[in-house]
């Protein structure tokens, strides 16, 4: 690892962290805020009138209590997606910028190696991943124990956010390959962004429909499933076990892939 590539990258990428961060406080804050004990069953009627609607976001069952509310309206789409675009612009700014305008070559041209240079890179996403993800935990946790002291489940909800961490770890790895493989931004952006997109809306449209259901098995975002994990669910741990599997699988193949590339001027 190069630690002055890392410091210049995590200093210059410092406002794209800090604009996601105002991002989440905006969603994750009011939406935790929005939290009222007795509006749940009024919730739950709502969502029983228009079941389709709240299924595509992941709401099919509101619930009641503070852990159901987040799980549904924060867990279920808006926090997955958030970090994702992130994923996206900094797997463009990191390597597929750099391959694009020929300049991965200007730091290729040090003492550091490409695995250093590749593996630096990776780094600085995860950091911005993992400072993501630790902020939007401990402002829900700060905004739940301000407006309903005693209604959180801390265990649970931490068991939540490191699911989400490690589905975010794979969405990284699979992005990164993608960057690390093409020249062209339409591919090396685009694979990746396309291909998470539509496991997106496989899940959105598996929720839809008992009938379309089976799409769920197409999309590797239904192995994060925080209504599971809360219930110490194995199979639900087991499966986050296949994320991070497949998370490292896909780095060492970006790995080996950027090592045998030609990155000339």
């Amino acid at each position: 690892m190069s630690i002055p590539l890392l410091k210049s990258e995590l200093k210059s990428n410092s406002k794209i962290i800090v604009l996601f961060l105002a991002v989440i406080t905006l969603y994750a804050g009011i939406i935790t805020a929005m939290y009222d004990p007795e509006l749940g069953a009024g919730i739950n009627e709502l969502a029983k009138s228009m079941p389709q609607f709240f299924a595509v976001f992941g709401m099919k069952n509101p619930g009641t209590t503070l852990l159901d509310f987040l799980n549904n309206y924060l867990y279920g789409f808006i926090l997955i997606l958030i970090p994702f675009i992130y994923i996206i612009l900094m797997c463009y700014k990191l390597v597929a910028k750099y391959i694009d305008k020929g300049s991965m070559a200007y730091l290729l041209n040090t003492h550091y190696s490409r695995t250093q240079i590749i593996l630096t890179q990776f780094i600085v996403l995860l950091v911005g991943l993992l400072i993501l993800i630790c902020y939007a935990t401990g402002l829900i946790i700060f905004v739940s124990n301000l407006m309903f002291t005693g209604e959180m489940e801390i265990a649970k909800f931490l068991l939540i956010n490191l699911g989400l961490l490690v589905l975010e770890i794979f969405l990284s790895s699979l992005c990164f390959l993608f960057a690390c493989l093409f020249n062209e931004l339409k591919f090396s952006i685009g694979l990746g962004a396309g291909l998470g997109m539509f496991f997106f809306l496989i899940q959105m449209l598996s929720q839809v429909s008992d009938d379309i259901e089976f799409l769920k098995y197409f999309t590797p975002l239904t192995l994060f499933s925080p209504e599971n994990i809360i219930k110490y669910d194995i199979r639900s741990f087991m499966c986050l076990g296949v994320l991070l599997i497949s998370a490292v699988l896909f780095w060492v193949i970006a790995m080996e892939k950027f090592k045998k590339r030609d990155l000339s001027l």
